[in-house]
């Protein structure tokens, strides 16, 4: 179908302001500076019963988290959020929005996880955090309220982080996962998948800042066929837990996620794939106020949520 209107806004005013990322002579830190100023907060927020910015410890340090809980009596299942912006940019803010929306929606705790950025911090930084914070989860359940049912989410680069450390629980004996929720997933390099063909230019995100995330994540291009940096590289996707997969129609990364979620179908995962017609890239957390189908993806992750901690407790 065509582009939606919205998103034609959203590109549009993109282009106006020279495009998502300064890529040109721009250091990482000044390119946060910049996504972080040209980011507005949504004017109308949804309460919730807390919010509480804390540290957990990390692998090499503590790791920020921000930790939403709902109203009503715990205690309640949990997600594990990571945020997007290829493993450079981005913070708990931009998501601050959806937490709190599928903190409601569902009554669940959600723990968002500010994670190492490269290339300060170059693979496996981002990853060894997401499954730091998995772990702790799982092992303070009631030190937030939670009740030891755990799932999984992200959008972007976020999404790709769920996916990993969904592989690195199913790995390392490490807590069952109810659902992976990915959203828009990083799930390999730029590639000629035929939505980088058809959408790599002119559609936000764009090939040419895909390609600059993978100069600065990776140590070296060997990193590129490990699972817990690219998912698509895994030999085998048996095992993994539930998950439900939304893509954009006009991303690049369409293809990609597609293919992650038919590969899952394939090893015997149970998936649910949804792809948003005439969307583009941030169609689930970055562009909320922005994009109205976001309150409609957010429905449906909700339900699904729901449904896999259902699902838990009767087990």
């Amino acid at each position: 179908m065509p582009l939606h209107p919205e998103a034609r806004a959203v590109i549009d005013a993109t282009d106006a302001q020279g495009g998502l990322l300064p890529l040109d002579g721009t250091s990482p830190a000044e390119m946060r500076a910049a996504f972080a100023k040209s980011w507005q907060v949504p004017p109308h927020q949804e309460p919730v019963d807390a919010v509480v910015d804390r540290t957990i410890p990390g692998p090499a340090g503590d790791i920020p988290v921000r930790i939403y809980t709902p109203h009503g009596d715990g205690p309640f299942p949990a997600l594990v959020w990571f945020h997007g912006g290829g493993w450079v940019i981005g913070s708990l803010e931009e998501n601050d929005s959806t937490c709190r929306v599928l903190c409601n929606a569902v009554g669940m705790v959600v723990v968002s996880v500010d994670y190492r950025l490269a290339p300060e911090h170059r693979y496996p930084a981002a990853a060894e955090d997401a499954y730091a914070a998995l772990l702790w989860v799982a092992d303070h359940g009631a030190e937030i309220g939670a009740d030891g049912r755990i799932a999984v989410g992200g959008e972007s680069a976020g999404g790709n982080l769920a996916a990993v450390v969904s592989l690195m629980a199913r790995d390392h004996d490490g807590p069952a996962i109810s659902l992976q929720l990915l959203a828009a997933p990083v799930t390999a390099p730029p590639s000629d998948r035929r939505s980088y063909v058809d959408y790599g230019e002119g559609h936000f995100l764009d090939r040419v800042s895909m390609e600059w995330f993978f100069t600065q994540y990776p140590r070296d291009p060997s990193d590129l066929d490990d699972p817990y940096l690219a998912p698509l590289a895994a030999s085998h996707l048996g095992g993994l837990p539930s998950a439900l997969v939304m893509t954009a129609e006009f991303d690049p990364l369409r293809d990609e996620g597609e293919e992650y979620a038919h590969r899952l179908l394939d090893a015997g995962v149970p998936v649910t794939l949804v792809r948003y017609e005439g969307q583009i890239h941030g169609f689930f957390a970055l562009l909320v106020d922005q994009l109205s189908i976001s309150a409609t993806a957010h429905a449906r992750a909700a339900a699904a949520l729901r449904a896999a901690f259902s699902q838990e407790a009767l087990r």
